[in-house]
This record gives C-alpha cells, structure tokens and sequence, in this order.
C-alpha cells in the first residue's frame, strides 16, 4: 500500500475549491496553506486565459526533508504519508531547505482569520495541534484516510480533477491513469520519487 494522488490538469478550473477545503478540514492558521495554487498565463492576448497548478505535499517515496530532520519529526508511515510530530519538531526549517516543492511552512505567528477579534470557537479547537515555531505541511488528510475517506481536497474538488488511491495496485484509479495518460512527477529527476502525478486527459 503506497497512496498517491494524481491531479488532472485539464480538468482543474483553478476554482480554489481544495484549498478551501483544506483550511476547513485542517484548521490552520491565518497565512498557513497546504494546498497552493500556482497560476499562470498562457497565449497573447486576445486569447490568453490563467491556468493552474495545484501544488500540495508530494509525499516523496524518497523525501529529501526526512533525511535533514535532526529530531526524527518527520515521519514517512507503512501507507507512504509523510507527516511532522509538532511536538517533536523544534523549528530549526532544514526541511524546508531540502524540499524542492516548497511544501513546507513555518508557523511564526498563530494568526487568527479574523484580524482584532477573538479567535472562533473552530479555531480555539483547530489551533490546539500546532505551536509557534514549528514547520507544518499537507498531510493527505491521514486521519481521514485512517477512517477509509478520501483526503479534503479530493472529496471536495467540483471537477473532479484529484484522484486519490494506491499506487502500489496496477488496478487502482490513479495506477490507471497515470499508465493509460503519461502521468508525470514534479521533478521526478531529482529522485524524490513523488507521489503526486499530473496528467492532461
């Protein structure tokens, strides 16, 4: 068992829906992001038009950040989710130096969404797993996945662009598309081994 996760450019509108999602179901601080969005253009105007590319954790087979980390917070499980033990992490950011995603953030301050007011009950709940002065990241949503659901941001997709499942299994979703669609790794080349792939089927 090896989870992954391929995402269908073509069929990804930039909607921003997964990071929504993601802030909702993960709780994070005000300016922490799992889930980026990098946008783009592309063709000269009249006919140019944004594109996206949707950028969470790509969960390495082979992660770079594991390797750097002094404390052993980082933590790659049987199911290939990376994870962070906050408690173990003492925000010393060599693992954001090694991730060649920029997948990583560092919590520098606990920011609530609502600027001068209190924090929302949500957030008073949400907060209690992360601490100022650590490195947090996506996490494919583990606890839900534990439970036999998709991660947030697969579930949640309108267009049905993510596809979340077993690499290891030449008959899962993704194994499938990756195979029939040429699916490609982010920098495959370094070595990371990731396991997100993109397609354009």
């Amino acid at each position: 068992m090896r989870y992954g996760m391929v995402i269908d450019l073509a069929r990804c509108v930039g909607c921003g829906a997964c990071t929504i999602a993601c802030r909702g179901q993960n709780g994070t601080p005000a300016g922490i992001n799992f889930n980026k969005m990098k946008k783009y253009e592309v063709g000269t105007y009249p006919s140019a038009k944004m594109k996206a590319i949707p950028m969470p954790c790509m969960h390495c087979d082979n992660p770079p950040c594991l390797k750097v980390c002094p404390t052993k917070a980082t933590v790659k499980h049987e199911n290939g989710i990376v994870t962070i033990d906050t408690d173990l992490c003492i925000g010393c950011r060599a693992c954001i130096i090694a991730c060649p995603y920029d997948s990583r953030q560092f919590i520098w301050k606990m920011n609530n969404y609502y600027e001068n007011q209190n924090e929302t009950p949500f957030e008073k709940h949400q907060y209690k797993k992360y601490q100022k002065g650590t490195v947090v990241k996506c996490v494919f949503c583990i606890d839900r996945v534990n439970e036999g659901l998709e991660p947030a941001c697969v579930h949640t997709c309108l267009a049905g662009a993510r596809i979340f499942g077993d690499l290891d299994d030449p008959e899962s979703e993704v194994s499938r598309l990756i195979a029939d669609h040429g699916g490609v790794a982010f920098k495959a080349e370094i070595g990371t081994e990731p396991c997100v792939y993109y397609i354009n089927g």
